[in-house]
């Protein structure tokens, strides 16, 4: 008998070392999601780098190191998200202490922005919050670049009526409820 397929090479060492990494990735995660993804990456790594996978109990120390490496990777991933999350509230709770008071304040221009069409909304949206040129807005929505910049200045002047029908005035709103409504990113 020769030597074992690739496969049967992987299922060996996945099931004679699948209950130790367990037990380690989950001593180290918060939670059996956490373990569960680091697990599979450990093993999708294990697959893809099959060759250089030590023989017999010395793949059981390359998976660790693997698996370390992936743990210190999602902590990695995890600090990022929490900082970002962290910036994100402060910059959000400043631009709710800037934002004018209710009563017409941004609730109004919310409002107004409801009452647009959904398309209207859409063109708006991926100009304004998503940042993107007429170009993309075409490429995104599936039509000519033209087509794009004709939908996203009527969509703004009826932005722009809509404000003005509920009494708004732009300049209050800060620069991008001026740039929403008068076509400036």
């Amino acid at each position: 008998m020769g030597p074992p397929s690739r496969k049967q090479r992987f299922e060996q060492m996945y099931l004679a070392h699948y209950p130790d990494l367990l037990g380690y990735v989950q001593r180290r995660t918060e939670s059996p999601d956490d373990a569960a993804d680091a697990l599979a990456e450990t093993f999708t790594t294990a697959w893809r780098r099959l060759d250089d996978v030590p023989e017999g109990g010395e793949a059981r120390l390359w998976l660790y190191g693997v698996a370390r490496r992936v743990l210190a990777n999602q902590r990695r991933g995890e600090s990022r998200r929490s900082a970002l999350a962290v910036r994100l509230r402060a910059e959000l709770a400043e631009w709710a202490e800037s934002a004018p008071a209710a009563g017409g304040g941004m609730d109004g221009v919310r409002a107004a922005f409801r009452r647009l069409g959904e398309t209207d909304r859409e063109v708006l949206s991926l100009a304004v919050w998503e940042g993107l040129t007429s170009a993309e807005i075409a490429t995104v929505l599936g039509c000519s670049d033209g087509a794009a910049r004709l939908r996203l200045h009527r969509a703004r002047k009826r932005l722009a009526g809509e404000l003005a029908s509920a009494g708004l005035d732009l300049t209050r709103y800060g620069l991008r409820a001026v740039a929403l409504a008068k076509g400036r990113p």
